[in-house]
């Protein structure tokens, strides 16, 4: 299988994980500040996910010339719908565009001109604020939401050159179309945002259950090396700490719902000092929320969140 680093650091830019597979990384992690990968094996690669607007894409893709140059990407794979992993998709020209089913379906929920406009708007007090601050490093100018040319729905096989890529439907779970993208030769898999290491997961879609099998089924894997969604190349012991997270929020939720609660007083009073040294810790409150649509029956699904992390 041949010989492959253990630890990487957690810097910018395009990390050789060793078998044709790389993992390109968006420190520090927070909102919009999303990971990507790339496989390549002979004359053709695949890129997993693109980043959140045009610049930040095409600087990744300028990184990763000296493999693409004579292996270029003929195949792009989308993990989910949120906007940072597939909102610079136009630059990939000539690829094909692979997804789940109800990622396609979600991926058009929401145009980066009124997520332009959120930030631009006054009078919306401290939601403007925020939406200010997370998302100042970014430029939503100029993209076209381009969606996949290929969908799927469970499993679909792969091939880069000989290497066998499986895409493996978790969701809905983060998203409605969660996406696991696997090369088990390697023992290595791109995640999406099914892992958020070093900061809180949020779960846009629920159950929580699914994204409880999700690392399940990771952790029943062999595998070696996993890049998250979000934060540094990680292991099984990574994947253990989001399960305990999701695990712990889902049990702590349940008494205060079936105590009567609001989900308002609920994220307020669950304590997450666990889980302290994890940025953005804000978003238990969506967690919540979504844990109680979720114990209420509520089926409807909530707008997709193209911004998400």
């Amino acid at each position: 299988m041949g010989t492959r680093p253990r630890t990487w650091q957690y810097r910018k830019g395009l990390h050789n994980l060793g078998n044709g597979s790389y993992a390109y990384l968006q420190p520090d992690g927070s909102w919009g500040w999303s990971n990507a990968g790339l496989v390549h094996d002979g004359d053709t690669s695949l890129l997993v996910d693109t980043l959140f607007d045009l610049n930040l894409t095409g600087e990744m893709l300028s990184a990763m010339k000296d493999v693409t140059r004579d292996a270029p990407i003929r195949t792009l794979v989308n993990t989910h719908a949120n906007g940072d992993h597939c909102w610079g998709n136009q630059l990939v020209s000539g690829a094909e565009i692979v997804a789940s089913k109800a990622c396609a379906e979600e991926m058009p929920e929401l145009e980066p001109a009124l997520l332009s406009a959120l930030i631009e708007a006054e009078g919306l007090g401290k939601l403007g604020e925020f939406a200010r601050r997370i998302f100042a490093g970014f430029d939503f100018t100029g993209i076209t939401v381009t969606p996949p040319t290929i969908t799927f729905e469970n499993k679909l096989d792969l091939y880069v050159g000989d290497k066998h890529i499986e895409l493996i439907e978790v969701g809905p779970a983060h998203t409605r179309g969660d996406v696991l993208v696997h090369v088990p030769g390697d023992r290595t898999i791109f995640t999406g945002d099914i892992l958020f290491i070093e900061g809180t997961p949020i779960v846009w879609a629920g159950p929580v259950s699914n994204w409880i099998k999700a690392c399940d089924l990771m952790l029943g894997m062999e595998l070696e090396t996993i890049v998250p969604g979000h934060g540094p190349i990680t292991d099984k012991d990574g994947v253990r700490g989001v399960r305990d997270y999701l695990d712990y929020i889902s049990r702590e939720t349940r008494a205060r719902f079936d105590a009567g609660m609001t989900p308002e007083d609920t994220a307020r009073d669950i304590s997450t000092s666990d889980f302290s040294s994890w940025s953005d810790p804000e978003r238990i409150a969506i967690n919540v929320d979504t844990l109680y649509r979720e114990y209420r029956g509520d089926p409807s699904p909530r707008t997709c969140r193209l911004y998400s992390r």
